[in-house]
């Protein structure tokens, strides 16, 4: 097994971890934009502790940049935000296991971006399992009561959302599967961990400059309920740290595409701790993005 494997798999669960926990501070005491902070509050410091304490035990100076560094860092980290609030703000509107499928869409785009500003090609087989998986979103798309025709029922509010957050972590994805290559470095550690470090600094501050001027109350929100959220922050540094240590191994595309197994993650997170119903319907999907993320596994 490649080492990427179970390194996305380890990042999937942790993923999945955070959202229920922003899931839980939307639900009872912060904003979508608060509850988004919290991640990168939290994580940002422990992410610089963690790849300073790894460069001074290793005795490695911090890596040299590329001037193309900053710009897919910048990208990829404004277009994360942006992706994360989408995704807390449809948990208003379906379910969480299905919530985090609509975010799903990703993989295809990702696919795409990676194509298009990378030039990283996925093969026939990898490309018709990342195409099964995004019918199994579609199937996922229709809201249970809607009425009318299909393409209205397709195009209802939380499929907005999920698509879009779909559309930012795709760039979000590309973005930092490029910032990672521009690393002076052979060690996929210290690429991924500068990486990391670099970007949620800048997100904690950019979003907290927000939140300072159209917010002020979450910032203080975030910081009283640090219980909850400081899990936030530190199952997103593991994730976050799982997810730039597989782009630094394998194609964004196909990284995103194995990370489907999240969707397994957040119908157990559904049905266990939430007592949410899944509908025969919502099976079928999930059904066939799991058909798309074994495929995957075998296929890269």
């Amino acid at each position: 097994m490649e080492l990427w494997i179970p390194i996305t798999i380890g990042a999937a669960f942790a993923q999945t971890l955070r959202f229920m926990a922003q899931k839980h501070l939307k639900a009872t005491t912060l904003s979508t934009a608060g509850a988004t902070w919290a991640r990168f509050f939290y994580s940002a410091p422990l992410v610089a502790v963690i790849i300073t304490a790894y460069l001074t035990q290793t005795d490695q100076p911090w890596p040299a940049f590329s001037p193309a560094f900053w710009a897919y860092a910048m990208i990829g980290g404004a277009a994360q935000i942006l992706a994360t609030m989408c995704v807390v703000a449809l948990f208003a509107y379906r379910n969480f296991a299905v919530g985090i499928t609509f975010k799903k869409t990703e993989v295809m785009l990702t696919a795409i971006a990676g194509y298009l500003v990378l030039g990283e090609v996925v093969s026939f087989a990898g490309g018709l399992a990342i195409l099964v998986g995004f019918f199994g979103v579609l199937w996922l798309s229709e809201m249970p009561d809607a009425q009318g025709p299909l393409l209205t029922r397709l195009m209802n509010r939380a499929a907005g959302l999920g698509i879009l957050s779909g559309v930012f972590f795709a760039i979000s994805a590309v973005g930092y599967r490029g910032a990672t290559l521009e690393i002076a470095s052979d060690d996929i550690l210290v690429r991924a961990g500068v990486t990391l470090a670099i970007v949620t600094a800048s997100q904690t501050l950019a979003l907290g400059l927000w939140l300072s001027l159209r917010e002020s109350g979450q910032i203080r929100a975030v910081i009283v309920n640090w219980r909850i959220a400081g899990l936030v922050g530190f199952f997103s540094m593991l994730g976050s740290f799982g997810w730039f240590t597989a782009f630094t191994l394998q194609s964004a595309g196909y990284v995103f595409a194995l990370g489907q197994v999240e969707l397994i993650f957040s119908l157990i997170a559904s049905v266990l701790f939430y007592q949410e119903r899944i509908s025969p319907r919502e099976y079928v999907g999930m059904g066939l993005l799991t058909v798309s993320i074994i495929t995957i596994a075998f296929v890269t």
